[in-house]
């Protein structure tokens, strides 16, 4: 009985006790780090910062506290300044789109005007001219009048 008595409190329970410790410290403790993320880590910092500031130890002057609540609420901070990016950002994109057709036009424009210049293609002596719109219109009072390539109303 001596015997068995001496191997439980001498090999049984110390070796259980090393088991214990080796699944709280190194079996649980990586199982904790697996499930902690940065934001778990960022939202503990208030904490931190609120121990130590009623400690009194440490004196911590209030823009301290400031940055500890900015980061308590950092998700609605971050939901903000990214609605004011992509806000900001489609904003320029309509200026970009905006520009790029406005180009684009212009030099159509500018292509069409070009190949009016063409003097390989004059009009025989004997053809009719075209008649140009003096600005009246078809109908008396249904249609703008256009005159030079402006509607008057």
């Amino acid at each position: 009985m001596w015997k068995r008595l001496w191997k439980t409190w001498t090999l049984d329970k110390p070796a259980a006790f090393g088991d214990l410790l080796w699944d709280v410290f190194v079996v649980q403790f990586a199982a904790w780090l697996d499930r902690l993320t940065w934001r778990k880590v960022i939202a503990f910092i208030p904490v931190v910062i609120l121990i130590l500031a009623y400690m009194h130890r440490i004196p911590i002057p209030p823009e301290l506290m400031l940055v500890g609540d900015l980061l308590a609420y950092i998700d609605i901070f971050t939901v903000a300044i990214l609605l004011g990016l992509f806000s900001r950002a489609a904003t320029i994109l309509f200026v970009i789109k905006q520009t790029a057709a406005r180009t684009v036009a212009l030099l159509t424009g500018a292509r069409a005007r070009l190949q009016r210049f063409g003097l390989r293609h004059r009009r025989e002596g004997g053809a009719q001219q075209r008649r140009r719109s003096i600005g009246r219109t078809r109908r008396d009072d249904d249609e703008s009048a256009v005159v030079g390539g402006f509607a008057w109303a």
